[in-house]
């Protein structure tokens, strides 16, 4: 569209879209992505988008227009290869929640507080402790720069970690008789 300015400008710049199997192979026979989608795991996989965005910083994340996932080409390149993995199988769980037409966003809640994420973590705490994770890595695992520190602890408490550490941690404080 032309205007007044003497230039034009396409406003439907097309999104570059690949299979999600491209760049993602086996996630199909893992138990947790099969207990997500259960017989129809093959198929929502082969017809799964991914895009890939050049960016200082981000990660991953799942378009709640198409259900599609979005990810950062720099972490997808020096990103730790667990966190990566357990990455995307927080983000298919997202992908489930859009598919079943659940909101993934809550614009009126904290991050840590929207009932997408919470699922979407306690699910991904889950498959972490079956590949050997300890609670420890795992609370490391959800320490992320666009929460703070109290939403961090919120969100521990939120996926079952923070009551069994709590716990412990008090423990080993009390005085010994």
């Amino acid at each position: 569209m032309e205007s007044k300015y003497g230039v034009s400008i396409e406003r439907n710049g097309p999104a570059k879209l690949y299979p999600f199997r491209r760049f993602f192979q086996g996630f199909e026979g893992l138990p947790a992505i099969r207990e997500l989608f259960g017989r129809s795991t093959l198929p929502v996989l082969r017809s799964l988008k991914v895009e890939f965005f050049s960016a200082r910083f981000g990660y991953m994340g799942t378009s709640d227009v198409d259900g599609h996932l979005i990810i950062s080409n720099r972490y997808l390149r020096d990103g730790s290869f667990r966190d990566i993995y357990l990455d995307v199988v927080h983000e298919l769980c997202h992908v489930k929640q859009f598919r079943r037409h659940k909101p993934l966003f809550y614009p009126k809640l904290s991050y840590v507080d929207a009932p997408s994420e919470i699922e979407a973590y306690r699910f991904t705490v889950r498959e972490g402790r079956r590949i050997g994770m300890t609670d420890a890595e795992l609370v490391e695992y959800l320490r992320v720069e666009w929460i703070s520190p109290a939403e961090h602890r919120r969100l521990v408490r939120h996926v079952g970690l923070g009551r069994r550490r709590r716990r412990a941690d008090h423990r080993r404080t009390r005085p010994k008789t």
